[in-house]
């Protein structure tokens, strides 16, 4: 694990990022070492993601079993992780012909600590679920502004990181956001994973 100090500039940076101040790449290390250590920042994630996974499996799963739920946070898990890892994988694919391949590194390091700082965002929507699950208009208000929030700040953070100008950091935004979606749907449909309209 990474040390504390590191870690509070790395997210220090992202949250730079996220408001827009492209100097937040200055607070991250942007070397090879950086970019591997980076995704310790799902380390990082991992209490506020677990609280998720929790609370969605609760809902879903058969409630008098705890195998049953514990599977089903495992899947959840799994679908979270991919939707992280597997779009960045692609775009080490296409970074080099969509011309952002000398931004790369300064993306997936910057991603993966914004990715941290959202998790943490998101967590008052879930601790809504899993402390007043009744208070359904409530839990749909505070997830869907939690929701634009995130959205807001990952466009910024991508923006910054990218350094080319806005049509093109919203171009790799748009690309990443459609990527995980299509990782979240495949995945859950692979794990059988059904989640309640």
């Amino acid at each position: 694990m990474l040390p504390a100090d590191e870690i509070q500039r790395s997210l220090a940076g992202a949250w730079r990022l996220m408001t827009g101040k492209p100097d937040g790449l200055r607070l991250l290390d942007l070397s090879a070492e950086g970019f591997w250590n980076s995704f310790q920042a799902l380390l990082v994630a991992a209490p506020a993601l677990i609280i998720g996974w929790v609370a969605v499996a609760n809902d879903i799963a058969d409630p008098l079993s705890v195998s049953a739920r514990f599977s089903m946070a495992i899947r959840l898990a799994v679908v979270d992780l991919g939707s992280w890892i597997l779009p960045l994988v692609g775009l080490a694919l296409v970074a080099p012909y969509a011309g952002i391949g000398n931004r790369f590194v300064h993306y997936v390091v910057a991603s993966n600590w914004a990715s941290a700082i959202i998790a943490w965002l998101q967590l008052p929507g879930t601790l809504l679920k899993l402390f007043m699950p009744r208070a359904v208009d409530t839990i749909m208000l505070a997830a869907l502004l939690l929701f634009i929030i995130a959205m807001v700040l990952s466009w910024r953070m991508t923006n910054a990181a990218i350094g080319k100008g806005a049509a093109i950091g919203s171009a790799v935004f748009a690309g990443m956001f459609v990527a995980s979606l299509i990782v979240i749907f495949t995945l859950q449909a692979l794990l059988g994973i059904q989640i309640p309209t």
